[in-house]
């Protein structure tokens, strides 16, 4: 196969796939732009024109067909721009990227300029419109009333311009002319030119951005040169689109354009994809804190909108940001230029990337921005981010941010940002044909020694003297090497910015591939229970993670980019791997091979990148030496009389050349046997996709909005786009609520004891959060009406408003006295209304931004499960959605609406307190209410008690509850999950005396109740003479005593031993044979418990007072083994405690040391036995009347937490009492038992324990 064949046989090995003109169409005259939001005040010569496709070639291609329209909006985003002499003429360059259904992407480069105006019937239009508007300005500035100068300024937009030109006769030309002669913006072609802009495009399959600049200004170069090119301009068209192939992985390649050579690089299979979008640019417009920034929010898949003047900085942003995702790419709406007839998709309910065109002097404000809770703006011409609300930081930003500012200050660029980098500069023209030889042997390493050399010192010469222009436009031999150069450090710094990204995800995910599930037998069998899968052990992944780096890492794992990636990893079991996964894979290979410190993932310290410089060389050794050329441009088989050169214009292209391929020159077999072998090596075997280029293989492909229709502006297709929109909105509220389910039923699954935790409580603050977000996005969508920057709550405030307005607010009983800024408590009855919530919101949120107040109110509502009964309220006000929203709104889809509430009310079968965890400092009414034993109820009267609330968060203090009453309100910082209650009493009569239940504990926001069962005594002279108690809560359903201890979803946890268990314990010592089995299975499960506690993630971990305390616990265990075989001599079956025998043992010991009767023991000489009885005599000393089974309880407690407890079973077994104490079979006596209590009880002396200030309170040990 020959070169020429190599190059046409196949589009997707071709450079270029397209060579297209943009401009006016003379054939249908002028057009203005509704659609560009330009007012009839702005001048005629500032407005923008509807442009055209003139010409493109080849006419379309198999795989990338072109699409006419979209092409063009991209070419000119503003349309047709008109200039006079005394307007700027100078050349602009933009680019932009197309994406298609596939995957694939094609970039498009342009240089537009402007050319005069050779029409006269465009000359006529445009000269008219001045006058005319001249006119109107005149009248509207002198009228009376402005409703003759809407009439008038709206009649050049109903008729077109050919229209008004035949409308008008000679003598009211005339006229016009007159009033119009020197009037600021007008146009008189007797005096001035007129220019109009063009636009050349080069559309090729990847990012060769320098190379398709240099081309397209050395095109105009030729044009706007008064000698003629040496071939006609078609030639090199049609040599850059048929004749010169892609370079091949990890080579260079040279073509020629028309002044002089181009050299262009591929990255080979090893390296990073190419991109070739100035980095250096990038951070020098907005600064390295501001792009990690960025990068992070690109990362969480927020809603990005980038904003500039320029449309290259737009696309140099946007392309920059999605390089440095690697190995992750983006997979949603992604437009980094956006005309005006494409502002509608500002309102997309998706996560995107937009980027649009600031005019000259436009406000952010002037933005219509329904979606502002979770969009990161960025004004790149401020050097300005703004990100959304809690963002997470990055990991190890500081050092991240060090190491990127190290790598910019090496290439000379403030790390700070806000300095507008240079241009790049335009294409070298080589002035002689013994310069150019000199810089291709140069390219090629034809020059050596000497002759190296002496180029070397021609070059400082060069540079010494200043390097100006040559007459006839061309540049010295300074200007090129120095452009050269430039072009070399911009490629260096790219790539090392590059490595450094992708070293930190190497990193961060260097053994994601462990956590990586495979359960599905076949493709298949995966992709049909693809929802219903997990890929990823999340939980397990997070657990090994530093902890600075879990807030972000919690929330990127719920990403679609990340989905993605492992799906991609699962699917390569049974098809080949992606190219970007497959190098990412080898690279973590290659770094494990290098790595042999063993180092803790949760503790590594920040690594610096150490490929940086290896690849920098290896892009330079490319640039500099071009390993293959391609075909020279050449004279094509054209008629005589075509490819004339005309100064100033671009020529009318002949199609009939340009429209397919030519094989018929003479230098088609200009090509090495080397270059063969490269270039069909390069179209079949060398890794296809690292360019990013290429449809990915076989992976999952999700249903996201086909990118081309998102480019099509007709009303139908916009209609199109937003039901789209509303079937995705619902699709993913079930996806979400659905994964909501799924892990929440994890979590209580394992507290039902059937399984190992699988969600943290981040990840459950993660999955709500993506929730808060899907609500918002569904909110704004078709929004036109809002305050501040929470749709949600913007409508909240307008549904209050509302209601305000036609119902008066009653009067609250029972608020005497009562603070109304802090809780009124006579609203108690309006406990689950929606406004009622929001009151409470708004209350609660001083300081706090709309979205924050949008997100409590989402987490009370979900906490309180009345979510759905709540949104299901605030749309019933039809009227007021009509007002608030655009007709296509997804809040005015009736079945789409009524499915996505169906989809929420679901979450209503899972418990949730993300209210009481995520709002720590909030400050809630409670109420607490004593149930005393309902025959006995009439002692309360005789009893003064109090109460003491302890939680997560803290606790309430003493809350004496008044005298004859048996409930009590009180308002405090939220307590968080109620854990343990104190309940004692002041009067210390023999009459005072009650038997309680439980106690009842009702937080007034969130509706949780909670029961504290005491079913025990309370006074003294009855039961353990206890005047006060610690109590063990469980949360039961709430509003229901008669449902305590029924919670749905979620198990109650143990709650305070009741009687019952107590009537178990006081029969042990009759049942001494059947139950030690028994006794000896609760002390192991009882420190089993304990022992997975502690070995959990600290987010997972439970109440430990409840392992400590509660039913099953270890003080209930430890009790039924000190009961078991106790003796009772007490007549008509009075209570035993084990409390008497501790301290009888602790006074025989005392009595014993000072006695000096214990026959050669050392049991009283050792530290342990000193340390029993100085902690029993301090909890008999404490000023505590806890009784005695809170004496056994604290007991056991300090001697777990300070690691005693193993030590003082075998004193108390050892102990002379023991043996009078006890009966034979009792455990206490048998000497393996002691020694195996004692081994399970060590092994909880490695762990810390904290005890809560409610168990240890009034003992100073």
């Amino acid at each position: 196969m020959n070169g020429t064949a190599a190059a046409t046989g196949s589009a997707s090995c071709r450079f270029a796939h397209y060579f297209v003109e943009c401009g006016v169409d003379t054939d249908t005259g002028l057009e203005p732009d509704d659609a560009a939001g330009e007012g009839f005040q702005q001048s005629p010569i500032g407005r923008s024109f509807k442009s055209k496709v003139l010409v493109h070639y080849p006419e379309s291609t198999d795989r990338n067909p072109f699409n006419r329209d979209a092409v063009n909006m991209l070419c000119m985003p503003r349309g047709l721009s008109f200039r006079t002499r005394t307007d700027k003429l100078d050349p602009q360059f933009h680019s932009f990227t197309m994406s298609f259904d596939d995957g694939t992407r094609s970039y498009g480069f342009v240089h537009t300029f402007y050319e005069e105006v050779t029409s006269a019937q465009i000359i006529t239009a445009m000269q008219i419109l001045c006058q005319m508007h001249h006119v109107e300005h005149h009248s509207a500035s002198s009228a009376s009333s402005p409703s003759s100068s809407s009439s008038s300024a709206s009649s050049p937009s109903t008729s077109s311009m050919d229209s008004l030109v035949s409308s008008l006769d000679e003598s009211d030309t005339e006229s016009l002319v007159s009033a119009c002669l020197g009037c600021a913006g007008s146009f008189d072609p007797a005096r001035d030119t007129l220019y109009v802009s063009k636009a050349l495009c080069l559309l090729t399959p990847l990012p060769f951005l320098q190379a398709a600049r240099e081309f397209l200004s050395q095109l105009h170069q030729a044009v706007t040169s008064h000698t003629a090119p040496p071939l006609p301009i078609e030639s090199y068209i049609h040599n850059i689109l048929y004749e010169v192939p892609l370079p091949p992985p990890g080579r260079s390649l040279r073509f020629h354009g028309v002044q002089g050579p181009i050299v262009c690089q591929r990255p080979g299979p090893g390296e990073l994809p190419l991109g070739e979008y100035p980095l250096g640019e990038a951070f020098s417009l907005l600064g390295v804190d501001n792009m990690v920034q960025l990068l992070t929010c690109a990362l969480l898949e927020t809603q990005v909108l980038i904003c500039s003047h320029d449309y290259q900085r737009l696309m140099t942003v946007a392309e920059g940001i999605t390089t440095l995702l690697f190995p992750f790419q983006w997979q949603h709406i992604y437009l980094p230029i956006v005309s005006a007839p494409l502002h509608h998709l500002l309102d997309a309910p998706v996560p995107f990337l937009i980027g649009i065109q600031r005019r000259d002097g436009a406000q952010r404000s002037a933005l219509h921005l329904p979606h502002e809770a979770n969009l990161c703006f960025v004004d790149i011409d401020n050097s300005c981010v703004e990100a959304p609300e809690d963002l997470p930081v990055f990991p190890d930003q500081v050092d991240l941010i060090q190491e990127l500012s190290e790598v910019l200050l090496r290439f000379g660029l403030p790390p700070r940002g806000g300095a507008a980098a240079a241009p790049a500069a335009a294409s070298p023209r080589l002035s002689s044909l013994v310069l150019e030889d000199l810089m291709e042997d140069r390219r090629n390493g034809n020059l050596g020694g000497e002759e190296l050399e002496v180029l070397e010192r021609l070059q400082a010469l060069a540079r010494r003297c200043g390097g100006e222009k040559t007459p006839d436009g061309g540049k010295t031999l300074g200007h090129v090497f120095e452009e050269e150069d430039e072009e070399l450090k911009a490629a260096k710094l790219n790539i090392q910015l590059r490595e450094v990204f992708a070293g930190r995800f190497t990193a961060l995910f260097g053994r994601y591939e462990e956590f990586v599930i495979h359960s599905a037998l076949d493709l298949d069998s995966w992709l049909s229970n693809r929802e219903a899968t997990f890929s990823f052990d999340k939980g397990s992944f997070l657990s090994l993670q530093p902890v600075t780096h879990l807030h972000f890492l919690s929330r990127f794992l719920e990403t679609s980019m990340f989905s993605s990636f492992v799906d991609g990893k699962v699917i390569s079991r049974w098809a080949e791997r992606e190219p970007l996964q497959q190098l990412f894979d080898s690279r973590l290979q290659t770094e494990r091979l290098y790595d042999t410190d063993e180092e803790d993932s949760r503790n590594c310290r920040y690594r610096k990148c150490t490929t940086v410089f290896e690849s920098a060389q290896v892009i330079e050794r490319r640039l500099l030496k071009a390993d293959h050329t391609a075909i020279h441009p050449h004279l094509l088989d054209m008629r005589i009389g075509q490819g004339r050169h005309h100064p100033g214009y671009f020529p009318k292209l002949q199609a009939d050349v340009l429209a397919q391929g030519q094989n018929t020159n003479k230098w088609s077999g200009r090509v090495t046997a080397s270059r063969r072998t490269d270039l069909k090596r390069s179209t079949v075997t060398e890794n296809p996709g690292v360019d990013n280029e290429h449809r990915p293989k076989n992976t999952f492909v999700r249903k996201n909005l086909r990118q081309a229709k998102l480019l099509d502006s007709s009303p139908q297709a916009v209609t199109q786009t937003h039901r789209e929109f509303v079937d995705g909105l619902l699709s993913e509220c079930r996806l979400k609520t659905k994964r909501m389910l799924m892990e929440r039923m994890g979590k209580e699954s394992v507290e039902l004891g059937r399984g190992e935790a699988n969600i943290t409580g981040l990840q459950e603050n993660t999955l709500i959060h993506g929730l808060c977000d899907l609500l918002e996005r569904t909110w704004g969508h078709g929004l036109q009406l809002k305050q501040g920057k929470s749709a949600l709550w913007s409508h909240l405030l307008h549904y209050q408003a509302a209601r305000v307005k036609t119902e008066i607010p009653a009067e609250s009983p029972g608020s005497d006295g009562v603070d109304q800024r802090t809780f009124d408590f006579g609203t108690l009855l309006l406990r689950g209304s929606l406004l009622q919530d929001m009151r409470f919101i708004q209350t609660m949120a001083e300081g706090m931004s709309e979205v924050g107040q949008a997100r409590a109110w989402i987490h009370l509502a979900l906490e309180k499960k009345m979510l759905t009964q709540h949104l299901k309220e605030l749309l019933a006000n039809q009227e007021l959605l009509r007002q608030l929203y655009k007709p296509h709104a997804f809040l005015l889809c009736e079945e789409e609406r009524e499915q996505f509430l169906f989809h929420l009310l679901s979450l209503n079968t899972v418990d949730y307190l993300c209210f009481t965890h995520v709002f720590t400092s909030v400050s809630i009414p409670y109420r607490v209410v004593i149930i005393p034993m309902k025959k006995l109820s009439i002692a309360m009267a005789t009893v003064d008690p109090w109460v003491c609330v302890s939680g997560e968060l803290g606790d309430s203090g003493v809350r004496q509850i008044p005298k004859n009453t048996q409930e009590i309100f009180f308002q405090c910082k939220n307590l968080g999950r109620l854990s343990t209650l104190q309940l004692g009493q002041e009067n210390s009569g023999l009459l005072a005396k009650c038997l309680i239940d439980s106690v009842m504990v009702y937080n007034e926001v969130t509706g949780h109740t909670y029961k504290f069962p005491c079913g025990r005594w309370l006074g003294k002279g009855v039961g353990d003479g206890s005047l006060e108690r610690v109590l063990i809560g469980q949360l039961v359903l709430p509003g229901g005593e008669e449902d305590a201890g029924r919670w749905t979803g979620t198990p109650p946890e143990p709650a305070s031993p009741s009687q019952s268990v107590r009537a178990v314990l006081e029969s042990l010592g009759s049942r001494s044979r059947i139950l030690s089995a028994e006794v000896h299975e609760d002390m192991r499960e009882a420190a089993n418990n304990l022992v997975k506690h502690f070995h959990k993630p600290e987010q997972e971990r439970g109440n430990l007072t409840v392992l400590l305390c509660g039913e099953g616990s270890l003080v209930l265990s430890l009790e039924k083994f000190l009961l078991h075989g106790l003796k009772s001599n007490r007549l008509f079956q009075r209570n035993v405690f084990v409390w008497d025998f501790v301290e009888k043992a602790v006074v025989c010991m005392e009595t014993a040391d000072q006695m000096g009767d214990m026959h050669g023991s050392m049991l009283t000489k050792d530290p342990p036995c000193d340390l029993l009885c100085h902690y029993v005599n301090a909890i008999n000393g404490s000023s505590r009347n806890i009784g005695k089974e809170g004496k056994f309880q604290l007991f056991v407690c300090l001697g777990i937490r300070d690691r005693l407890l193993s030590w003082w079973l075998p004193l108390l077994a050892e102990c002379p009492l023991t043996a009078r104490t006890y009966e034979d079979g009792a455990l206490l006596r048998d000497r393996a038992a002691v020694h195996s209590l004692s081994r399970i009880l060590q092994t909880l002396n490695e762990f810390t324990i904290t005890l809560e200030t409610a168990l240890v309170k009034g003992v100073d040990l």
